[in-house]
C-alpha cells in the first residue's frame, strides 16, 4: 500500500512529506485510513534522535485514530468502516508470561514500537501516524467507543494510557489522595483520570500561575513546591504522587509529600534524573517507581472509561504541514495540552 507522511530525514532538520509502502495485508491485519494522529513528546525526541535509536527517514506518532478500510482474512473483530485506535505499539512476541497476562508493553521479547521499532516477521523499520493509512496487527487495533469524540481521541492512546496505567496499577479509587507534578500533557490527563476514578487530587507546581487551570481541570487544590511551609504542612499526605516532569530533577521535594507505603511513579522523564536523599524512602517505607504505558487490554479498558465518563484531552487541533511549528512550540511547553494533526489536511499533492 503506497501512502504519505511526514518524516524526519536526519536529527536536525524539519519534518518534510515522505511517500513510502505500507506492508500488504496478512490474514490477521486491519487496514486503516487515519484521521487523526496525535502529537507526543516522544515523537520530538525521536525526530532529534535524543534518546539514540532513532533511524531516519523516521515517520513519528504514535496516538493514531482511524477507520477501517481493509480486513485479513483471518479478522474477526473490526469490519470496513469501524473507528478504531493505535497506540505506542503494534505487535509483541505474544508467548512470554507477560504477553499472556495481557501486559504486551512489557514484552520479555520487548515489544515493536508504532515507530522506531522493527517488523517481527520482515525486520523493517516501522513507521507511525504522521500519515495516510496504517496497517496493524488486529490484537494490537482497539475499538473506539460510541460517543468518544475522535477528534480529540488520539491522545488517550499514549498521554492518556501513559497516565491511567499507575492509577490502576496502585489502585486509585474514593479516598486516594493523588499528586500530580506538571501540569502538561500527561499531567492534564492524570488530574482528570483521578478525578474521574474518585480520588483527592492535588496539583503539584513551581508557582501558583496554573490554580485556575487546575481547579478547571478537576483538581482540588495546587500546592506550590517552592513554599516551604505550605510542603512541610502537606508531608505525608499523599498515597499517590505521579510525576509527569519531562525532564531531569530532583525528586527531594516530593517525598516526603508521601504516607507510609506511599509510592512516586515516575511516568515522563525518560533517562537520567539528579541523585536522590534516601532518608525520606527509608523512614517512611516509601517507594519510587516507573511506569510505561498500558497493555492493550488496560488501553481499551481506559477508552472506554473515558467514553463512560466523559473524559477527554484538551486539544489543539493543526494542519500537519504545522507540525514543526508545533514541535517547537512542544518545547517551550506552548500548548494546552495536546497537539492533534487533522489528517485530512495531508493530501497525496505534498509528496
Amino acid at each position: 500500500m503506497k501512502t504519505i507522511g511526514y518524516a524526519a530525514y536526519s536529527p536536525d532538520s524539519p519534518l518534510a512529506p515522505l511517500t513510502f509502502e505500507r506492508r500488504a495485508l496478512r490474514p490477521d491485519d486491519v487496514a486503516m485510513e487515519i484521521l487523526y494522529c496525535g502529537v507526543c513528546h516522544s515523537d520530538l525526541h525521536t525526530a532529534h534522535n535524543d534518546w539514540g535509536w532513532s533511524y531516519y527517514p523516521i515517520v513519528p506518532g504514535h496516538e493514531i485514530v482511524g477507520r477501517v478500510t481493509a480486513t485479513g482474512s483471518q479478522v474477526t473483530r473490526y469490519q470496513i468502516g469501524d473507528h478504531v485506535a493505535v497506540g505506542c505499539m503494534v505487535d509483541s512476541c505474544q508467548e512470554c508470561d507477560q504477553c499472556h497476562n495481557g501486559e504486551e508493553q512489557l514484552c520479555r521479547e520487548g515489544h515493536t514500537g508504532t515507530y522506531c521499532g522493527h517488523d517481527r516477521h520482515t525486520g523493517e523499520p516501522t513507521q507511525g501516524g504522521y500519515a495516510k493509512h496504517l496497517v496493524v496487527r488486529e490484537a494490537f487495533c482497539l475499538r473506539v467507543p460510541d460517543g468518544l469524540d475522535l477528534a480529540r481521541t488520539a491522545p488517550l492512546l499514549c498521554a492518556g494510557i501513559t497516565t491511567y496505567s499507575p492509577l490502576r496499577t496502585w489502585n486509585v479509587g474514593p479516598g486516594s489522595r493523588v499528586g500530580v507534578i506538571g501540569l502538561g500533557g500527561l499531567g492534564h490527563m492524570a488530574v482528570k483520570l483521578a478525578v474521574g476514578l474518585g480520588a483527592d487530587v492535588t496539583v503539584l507546581s513551581r508557582s501558583n500561575g496554573k490554580e485556575a487551570d487546575a481547579l478547571a481541570l478537576g483538581a482540588d487544590r495546587l500546592l506550590v513546591s517552592t513554599d516551604a511551609g505550605a510542603m512541610n504542612k502537606a508531608a505525608n499526605g499523599f498515597d499517590l504522587i505521579v510525576d509527569t516532569v519531562p525532564v531531569k530533577h530532583s525528586l527531594d521535594p516530593y517525598l516526603p509529600l508521601l504516607d507510609v507505603d506511599g509510592t512516586l511513579v515516575i511516568v515522563g522523564q525518560v533517562g537520567p534524573m539528579a541523585e536522590t536523599n534516601t532518608v525520606p524512602l527509608l523512614l517512611g517505607r516509601r517507594r519510587v517507581a516507573g511506569s510505561p504505558i498500558g497493555g492493550i487490554r488496560e488501553t481499551q479498558e481506559l477508552l472506554d472509561f473515558c467514553a463512560k465518563k466523559n473524559i477527554l484531552p484538551d486539544c489543539e487541533m493543526i494542519r500537519m504541514d504545522q507540525i514543526n511549528d508545533a514541535f517547537e512550540r512542544m518545547e517551550k511547553a506552548d500548548v494546552r495540552y495536546r497537539f492533534v494533526i487533522d489528517m485530512a489536511t495531508l493530501s497525496d499533492g505534498q509528496a
